[in-house]
């Protein structure tokens, strides 16, 4: 089959496309705009293989919409493309809405203009897939309860709105036009190539550089952890197996507080790099409670249990083990990052070396 992965340079879209070219026959067309976030280091081990191809666009082009799906010739569009960091909503709504529900819908219309020509054999096989995120759900109340696919949409942030908007441009195509399409919710994910604004990624390396640990609040906000390669996985095999029309959470089953992932994050930092920066005697001596952030959501958690029954599918990693990985790949992989911190990972899109 033929893959397009919309945002295959970003966190997990860039997990999928490795997936794809390592454990499945698919060819894959990796389009990314390219935003601050997108890292074509994050696919360089796929970049040569011959069912693999990159183009950079921005899903809010409709013209190079509609010519990548003609040129390209998909069965299967997994739609990733997204501004996904909730602080940078706060301070620049504009930008969440503009791509997250502007660049779905012209998206949306390039596939069902593909989709509208496909032969009806193609046409049945076909699958718009939606990424979409817990966070449309909004928070839950208390310390029981679980996100089910038939949970009441209450986004809190501008950007759980965008991607609630975008979901529900989704639902519209498949209802109105026909259009095949899927829609999948995930917890947070964590892993290898995580941009370092996000929580794990980000303490890890402000307690390398011996730097503050900034903790929202008391810390006390809970969330679902998802390793992204079990997610990759989880992906593909919606969009490869799930009847049009379809919703499926996607969790890791671990729910911890914010306070408890970072002092993991520690202990493991304790056993794996115990050399300190000058001045540190425990890394989380360096956790320091900050203001808490406005709209801040208390608790998510998803009931993955729908994706298990129907589609056979489980999270591989717990959340310790799955840590433990991410903290090590980042220990061994400090060229990645500090290319990302310096800007120098951007250079190679100018034809500039780093």
């Amino acid at each position: 089959m033929r893959t397009l992965v919309t945002g295959g340079a970003g966190f997990i879209g860039s997990a999928v496309v490795r997936h794809l070219i390592g454990h499945t026959r698919h060819a894959v067309l990796n389009l990314d705009k390219l935003t601050y976030a997108g890292n074509l280091e994050s696919v360089a081990c796929v970049a040569d293989h011959p069912r693999y191809r990159f183009v950079q666009a921005d899903i809010c082009d409709a013209a190079a919409m509609r010519q990548c799906l003609s040129e390209f010739d998909p069965d299967i569009i997994l739609h990733l493309a997204a501004e996904s960091h909730v602080d940078r909503s706060i301070d620049s709504p504009e930008a969440f809405v503009h791509t997250n529900v502007l660049g779905t819908h012209i998206l949306l219309e390039a596939a069902r203009h593909h989709w509208s020509a496909l032969s009806p054999t193609r046409q049945a096989r076909f699958r718009f897939h939606q990424v979409s995120t817990d966070e449309v759900f909004g928070d839950l109340a208390g310390q029981s309860g679980l996100f089910m696919e038939t949970t009441a949409y209450a986004p809190s942030s501008p950007y759980a709105a965008s991607k609630a908007g975008a979901d529900h441009l989704v639902r519209a195509w498949q209802r109105t036009y026909g259009l095949p399409t899927l829609i999948t919710h995930c917890s947070n994910n964590y892993g290898p190539y995580h941009f370092p604004e996000k929580l794990i990624p980000h303490m890890i390396l402000n307690a390398l550089h011996g730097q503050p640990l900034p903790v929202y609040g008391d810390g006390g906000q809970v969330r679902d952890w998802l390793y992204v390669e079990d997610h990759a996985r989880a992906l593909v095999h919606v969009a490869t197996h799930a009847a049009p029309g379809a919703c499926y959470n996607i969790g890791g089953h671990n729910e911890h507080t914010n306070l408890h992932v970072v002092q993991q994050i520690c202990a493991l930092l304790e056993e794996l790099a115990p050399r300190k920066p000058q001045g540190v005697r425990q890394y989380a001596d360096l956790i320091h409670f900050v203001a808490d952030r406005p709209g801040h959501d208390r608790r998510y958690a998803i009931d993955a249990g729908k994706i298990a029954r129907e589609l056979g599918w489980q999270p591989q990693e717990s959340f310790d083990s799955g840590l433990r990985k991410t903290v090590a790949w980042y220990l061994a992989q400090r060229g990645w990052w500090q290319r990302v911190l310096s800007g120098d990972y951007r250079l190679g899109r100018l034809g500039v070396a780093p």
